[in-house]
């Protein structure tokens, strides 16, 4: 599973952990997020997240 990191605060979306806080499920691939996801640190779009390598 790919990690995207959001571009303007650094946060790590890791689909292993999910995202609790949202109420987004730990196994949850970046792909399957809603397209109205933001980020919970700086709230960006997920179109400002890119794969972190």
């Amino acid at each position: 599973m790919d990690k995207y990191r959001c571009v303007i605060c650094g946060y790590i979306y890791d689909p292993e952990e999910g995202d609790p806080s949202d109420g987004i499920k730990a196994g949850t691939e970046f792909a399957d997020l809603p397209l109205d996801y933001i980020c919970p640190v700086c709230g960006a779009g997920k179109d400002e997240f890119l794969k972190y390598e």
